[in-house]
């Protein structure tokens, strides 16, 4: 590949006015500057500079090289300013990925940022399915529960309180829980990738268990089959709210359904194990601005939330 640095240097010493002048911009001694150029001319077999004055002269070669040279030069200062734009400015697309439904956390956070910066532009992917982070060029992702993700950076933003809910109208059909030991006997909806159980024919039977504590320090552990299964928690809610059976739901998700009575909460003194929500970025020492001022965004939303 061509060494340009020479050609740079040597633009540089001609807009500078001497190689003295060139040496001090570069932070380079005016000996080392006359080497290079001296090797440039030594290597394409062209003299650059006349000698014999001390005014800084171009030869015929070096008048007609120059302006390529500027160019390289113009190219580089131009290329360091998109990066120090890229570090200082939040510009470009910032590419965020995140489970369905969580565009209700996202927008809030991020749409002052998005005002404040018009340089900047947003694409939001969501999918409960864990995409290829790095296939989809991702600068920030979400994620509820545990997440590890070789070569990306965790930090975790906060936690999602889950409770049970049913709507009043399953509720009316079926009778409502007092304890955990009922629950059992009721429908239930959860997500299909719920681990499965394999029944005497094969079947794949998706379940979950459930892991209730009161104030107490009593501990209850429930294996409940799934009687409806979803890929999509938003779909999981509504099935609930249309009362077609109990539902394992986000606190933050339920409550405008639990407020307008479309969702009852159950068994209210047991507590579930909440989730926590990570940010994943990729594994670097420093962040482009955009991705710096989406993380404090987010983590300020969380926060107060």
């Amino acid at each position: 590949m061509l060494n340009l640095k020479p050609y740079a240097i040597f633009a540089e010493t001609v807009s500078a006015g001497s190689m003295s002048a060139a040496a001090r911009r570069l932070g380079l001694t005016p000996s080392a500057v006359s080497q290079i150029i001296g090797n440039l001319e030594r290597q394409t077999g062209v003299t650059l500079f006349h000698r014999a004055t001390r005014q800084l002269t171009l030869t015929e070669a070096g008048e007609r090289c120059l302006p390529h040279c500027l160019r390289v030069l113009e190219a580089g200062q131009a290329a360091a300013a998109a990066l120090d734009q890229a570090r200082d400015a939040p510009s470009g697309e910032l590419r965020v990925a995140a489970p369905v439904g969580f565009g209700a956390h996202i927008a809030p956070a991020l749409a002052p940022v998005l005002a404040e910066w018009r340089g900047l532009r947003l694409r939001l992917i969501v999918d409960d399915a864990l995409i290829d982070l790095a296939a989809h060029r991702i600068d920030v992702a979400l994620r509820v529960g545990e997440a590890a993700e070789s070569g990306w950076q965790c930090r975790k933003l906060g936690d999602l309180d889950l409770i049970l809910c049913a709507a009043p109208t399953y509720l009316a059909r079926h009778g409502t829980p007092e304890t955990p030991s009922d629950l059992a006997q009721h429908q239930w909806l959860g997500l299909d990738r719920e681990a499965p159980d394999r029944t005497a024919t094969g079947e794949v039977v998706p379940s979950f268990a459930l892991h209730l504590d009161d104030r107490h320090g009593h501990h209850e552990k429930i294996d409940l089959p799934i009687h409806i299964a979803t890929s999509n928690q938003i779909a999981l809610q509504q099935m609930c709210e249309q009362g077609m059976g109990m539902a394992r739901l986000f606190h933050a998700d339920a409550r405008p359904a639990l407020e307008r009575g479309a969702l009852s909460q159950l068994l209210s003194r047991w507590h579930l194990p909440s989730r926590p929500v990570t940010m994943l970025t990729p594994a670097r020492e420093t962040h482009p601005a955009k991705v710096r001022v989406a993380l404090t965004a987010l983590e300020r939303h969380f926060a107060a939330s």
